[in-house]
């Protein structure tokens, strides 16, 4: 597979303090890697480097074969095709069809595209017919879906999640679920997901890659992270022992 991301000895310090520490990784194109490890070992902290809502301190981050400078026309070119959703989405006070419209609206789209892409994209999650419903009337899956839809209603080509599924029920994790692997297979979409999700990661991961105290101990395939993790930091982890 192609190679979309390249990040090497990439470093974060915050306060003095290193969140991330020597990072080498490259995501391919296409593929979903998940990203593993316990609370505050700095996952969500490389999600938003790689949507450049923070610059590295140190190292290299490369984004399709070009280094990332971090200039305002570079920010807003890679933003235009990459879209992060958090763990609890952000709903505004407004109709389902304009918070998921928001994106499109931003980006100059006419208004028969919009209507027609919004229609496909609450297809996609299971909210059609629910357009001119206030969006903070929905239950907390239906919030989480339509977050989604406005994540990949203009098409990115990355899609970054930051345990999207944490404050589900069983039904709407596994529709978000379904739906990862619906973009990827339709649309050629990389996705890269931080969850502690491990039945999760089994279920919709390519790779994994195992974050410890700011150190990417271990990227290894999916079946092989939980048959033969590389590294037994990595083992105890996944057994759920205490490594930090």
């Amino acid at each position: 597979m192609a190679e979309l991301f390249r990040i090497c000895n990439l470093t974060k310090t915050f306060a003095g303090k290193d969140v991330l520490k020597n990072i080498n990784l490259r995501i391919y194109r296409g593929e979903i890697f998940a990203l593993i490890g316990p609370s505050g070992t700095g996952k969500t902290t490389f999600l938003r480097i790689l949507n450049l809502f923070e610059k590295p301190t140190n190292g290299i981050f490369e984004f399709d074969g070009k280094p990332v400078n971090g200039t305002p026309l570079e920010k807003n070119r890679i933003r235009q095709r990459s879209s992060l959703l958090f763990q609890t989405p952000a709903v505004f006070n407004l109709s389902v069809f304009d918070n998921v419209a928001y994106g499109l609206k931003v980006r100059g789209f006419d208004k028969s595209t919009v209507e027609k892409k919004v229609k496909e994209a609450l297809g996609i999650v299971g909210l059609s017919g629910m357009e001119t419903q206030k969006a903070r009337t929905l239950s907390g899956g239906e919030a989480q879906r339509m977050a989604f839809a406005r994540a990949i209603v203009y098409g990115p080509e990355v899609l970054l999640l930051d345990e999207p599924t944490a404050n589900l029920d069983p039904y709407n994790v596994a529709k978000i679920e379904e739906l990862i692997r619906h973009i990827r297979d339709k649309c050629g979409t990389t996705i890269v997901i931080a969850t502690h999700n491990l039945p999760q990661v089994k279920r919709i991961a390519d790779r994994v890659g195992v974050l410890l105290e700011g150190k990417l101990i271990e990227v290894n395939s999916v079946g092989g992270i939980f048959t033969s993790p590389g590294d037994a930091r990595s083992a105890a982890f996944l057994k759920g022992e205490m490594v930090y």
